[in-house]
Parts: C-alpha cells; sequence; structure tokens
C-alpha cells in the first residue's frame, strides 16, 4: 500500500559490544520512498542495512520492518552488496546468475517445471533492467555498467518491497550513473519498491530521491534534501562549522567536514 510505513525507528541505538556506532534515531520510512543514506565512511551507514536485514540487534531503542522486529532472511527485503567476486573462470551466464537466488545459490539443475518457472522469473527481472540482451552472455564478459544490471535485476527477482543498495554507482563513469540511477527509480516505481542507496554523492541523485537519511558524529537525520544538506543541519550534525555550497545548476558543495578537507555532495 502506498505511503504505508515500511521501516519505523525510534530513539534507536547501534553499535557492537560497547561501542556506540550512533544512537537516538528516530524516523520512518515509507513504501515506494527512494532514500539517499549519507555520511563520512566508518559513520554507520552499512549498520543501518544491517539492522533491517535483522543481521545485528539495536542496543536500545526500536527499530520495526513491516511492524515487526526484522528477522534474517525476510524475502521481501532485498540487499545489494557494495562489492561483488567475480570469478572469470566461472563461464557463469546471466540468466543463470539471476536465477542463483530463486536455487537457494547453489549451482545444479531443478526438477523441468520448476526450472521452466526459475527461468520466467529470471528473464522477467532481466527484462525490468533492460538486460534480456546479456540472458546468454558470461557475466565476466560484461562491462561494470553492464555487470551493475544484472546484479540489479539478481536484487530484484524476487520481487522485494525494500532494496537495500550499498554505493551501487561506484567506479561508474557520468554516463553509466545516471543511466543505472534512472533504472533503479524506474524498477522501483513499477513494483512500489522502497530504495535506499547508500551513496557519497547526492547531486546525480538529486532528480529523483525523495528524503535523505544523513549519519555523521554518531547522530541520525532524516527529512528533505533541502531540511538536511544545509550548513545549519550539518554544523550541528558534525558539531564543527560545516559550509554548504549551491551552483547556479543546482549540484551541492559540502566544505569543512572531516578536518578541513572538501567534500562534493
Amino acid at each position: 500500500m502506498k505511503n504505508e510505513i515500511v521501516i519505523s525507528a525510534k530513539n534507536l541505538v547501534s553499535g557492537y559490544k560497547d561501542k556506540v556506532v550512533w544512537e537516538d534515531a528516530s524516523f520512518e520510512v515509507r513504501a515506494g520512498e527512494f532514500i539517499v543514506l549519507l555520511g563520512p565512511n566508518g559513520a554507520g551507514k552499512t549498520t543501518l542495512f544491517k539492522l533491517i536485514l535483522g543481521l545485528i540487534k539495536p542496543q536500545a531503542g526500536l527499530i520495526e520492518v513491516f511492524g515487526k522486529i526484522p528477522s534474517k532472511g525476510s524475502s521481501s527485503i532485498s540487499y545489494f552488496p557494495q562489492k561483488r567476486f567475480i570469478d572469470n573462470d566461472l563461464k557463469l551466464n546471466c540468466i543463470e546468475y539471476v536465477k542463483l537466488v530463486l536455487s537457494g545459490n547453489k549451482l545444479g539443475f531443478s526438477l523441468p517445471k520448476v526450472a521452466k518457472q526459475e527461468e520466467k522469473i529470471a528473464l522477467e527481472a532481466l527484462k525490468m533492467v533492460d538486460g534480456l540482451k546479456f540472458a546468454n552472455k558470461p557475466l565476466s564478459q560484461l562491462s561494470g555498467g553492464e555487470q551493475q544490471k544484472i546484479f540489479l535485476a539478481q536484487a530484484i527477482v524476487q520481487r522485494p518491497k525494500i532494496l537495500l543498495l550499498d554505493e551501487p554507482l561506484a567506479n561508474l563513469d557520468i554516463k553509466r550513473e545516471g543511466e543505472l540511477i534512472e533504472l533503479i527509480k524506474s524498477v522501483s516505481k513499477k513494483n512500489n519498491m522502497t530504495v535506499i542507496l547508500i551513496a557519497h554523492d547526492v547531486n546525480p541523485l538529486l532528480p529523483v530521491i525523495d528524503r535523505i537519511i544523513y549519519i555523521a558524529n554518531k547522530k541520525v537525520a532524516s527529512g528533505l534534501p533541502s531540511e538536511i544538506i544545509t550548513s545549519k543541519k550539518l554544523t550541528e550534525l558534525y558539531g564543527s562549522n560545516v559550509e554548504v555550497l549551491k551552483s547556479q545548476s543546482g549540484r551541492i558543495a559540502v566544505l569543512g567536514m572531516e578536518g578541513g578537507t572538501n567534500h562534493e555532495h
């Protein structure tokens, strides 16, 4: 249902053993929203993904996904990891790679009726990402941008309600970056799929995102881009002076973070 709350966090504290990563986080994520998760390295962005996936428990506070405490292995949530190892010696076709999720990540043979259904579902996922032309090509022979399409197809093959993307734009050129963003937006809109995407540069995402979650200095802020990417809000988050500059074209540059280095957002 559109506008349904799919993730709810109240006074959430995350960490490992005696170390607090961030605390006092309260926010809601609604069905179909496209959210960008920002913050410096080590701030705890992936930790939030682990909480949503049920891989770790909060130190305090409450997080609910679809009104329940998160648990491992939910088919309603799909995770797109930052790094994947592709064995060039393994001549795995793209359609077989996408089907791995359906067959429990095991190479082998399914019963004819099951195999036919799995192939149909995998082809539908490839079609959604404009990847049908790669179906019978070895994954290792595709370019980085083409591989990202196949990874996305695998991530959506079970039609999840929530898609967690860990830096899918890393190492892509500007053209491929833009193509992938539009593709993710199109797929999520058609399926009312909630997207939370970790990125370092918000600029290419500004035209498509609904809200931002920003993690820094053990604090979490959530809101519209115009509410979060401001000098006042980021200075509050970092606890030191941060200046946000906007060009006439709408691009954003953030100055003063992490010892005075410049970070473009």
